[in-house]
C-alpha cells in the first residue's frame, strides 16, 4: 500500500502511529484513535465533555447531531441538522454544511462539506471541498459479494472490509451530486464532475 502521504501530506502529524496502516484498517478503529487523542487535548483550548472535545473557537450551530468519539478542532463550523456519528475527526477549520452526515471519517483542515453530503468510513485530506449532494458510498448494497477492492499502483487490493469509503487527497475538488464508490482513493489535486460516477475496482 502506497503511504497515505502520498495523498495527504500531513496526515502522520496527526496520527504517527498509523504510519504503514492502510486507510481501510484505520478507519474501523477511528473510534479508539479519537479517543485516545482526546486524553491528549489541553482543556483550556477545548470543552470536553465525556468523549466529544469542541476547540473554543468553533461554532456549532442549534440542531446539529454530535455524537461521540467527536474532536472538532479549532474555527471549525458545524451547520444546523449535520450529523456526526461513529467516530468524528474534524481538522482545523473545517466547514460541515447543514443536512450532512459524517460517519467514522478523519476530515483534513480547511476541507468543506457544502451541504446533504455523505462521507462513510473515509479519510480526507486538507483543503478538499464537496459541492451539494457529493457522497463517498461506504457498502456495495447492490452486489451479493460485498468485499470491498482497491485499485493501489495499478493493481486490484483486497481490503477485507465490506465498509470502507474512500482516500480523497489534499486539494481535491467532488463536483455536485458526484459518488466515490466504495474503495475509492483520489490523488492530491483530483477534479470529480458534478453528477459523476467514480468506480475504480470493477
Amino acid at each position: 500500500m502506497t503511504a497515505i502521504t502520498t495523498y495527504i501530506a500531513h496526515f502522520y502529524t496527526l496520527f504517527p502511529d498509523q504510519k504503514g496502516v492502510p486507510p481501510w484498517e484505520i478507519t474501523p478503529s477511528i473510534s479508539s484513535l479519537i479517543t485516545k487523542k482526546i486524553l491528549d487535548l489541553n482543556t483550556d483550548d477545548y470543552a470536553i465533555t465525556g468523549r466529544i472535545a469542541i476547540h473554543r473557537t468553533a461554532v456549532i450551530e442549534n440542531g446539529a447531531i454530535l455524537k461521540e468519539p467527536l474532536i472538532i478542532s479549532g474555527n471549525c463550523f458545524v451547520a444546523s441538522h449535520a450529523y456526526l456519528r461513529g467516530g468524528v475527526f474534524l481538522g482545523e477549520g473545517v466547514r460541515i454544511g447543514p443536512g450532512s452526515e459524517i460517519k467514522s471519517s478523519i476530515i483534513g483542515d480547511h476541507s468543506a462539506m457544502a451541504h446533504f453530503n455523505f462521507i462513510g468510513d473515509s479519510i480526507i485530506g486538507e483543503h478538499v471541498n464537496f459541492e451539494a449532494g457529493a457522497l463517498i458510498a461506504n457498502h456495495y448494497n447492490e452486489r451479493s459479494d460485498k468485499t470491498i477492492w482497491v485499485q493501489v499502483n495499478g493493481s486490484r487490493t483486497n481490503t477485507g472490509s465490506i465498509k470502507f469509503g474512500a482516500l480523497v487527497g489534499d486539494n481535491s475538488n467532488i463536483g455536485a451530486n458526484a459518488v466515490l464508490s466504495p474503495g475509492t482513493l483520489l490523488p492530491r489535486e483530483s477534479v470529480v464532475k458534478r453528477l459523476e460516477l467514480i468506480e475504480q475496482n470493477n
